[in-house]
């Protein structure tokens, strides 16, 4: 799944590791989430779309609309 993780974390000057600490995981699931080698649960990716105060569809891309 693509994900905009990166860049939203980037625009806050955030760290991989400020990220995690706000999302109670490791510094190497955000990079994991980051690098696209893991897809977050439902409930962290609520999580991480709370944080950012956007929506889930701006952070995450649909499978069926990545092009």
């Amino acid at each position: 799944m693509i994900n905009h993780l990166r860049a939203r974390r980037a625009a806050r000057g955030w760290s991989q590791q400020h990220l995690a600490d706000l999302l109670e995981v490791s510094r190497q699931s955000v990079n994991a989430i980051e690098t696209g080698r893991y897809d977050p649960s439902l409930p962290l990716a609520f999580k991480l779309a709370e944080l950012f105060d956007l929506a889930i569809e701006d952070v995450f891309v649909s499978p069926s609309k990545e092009q």
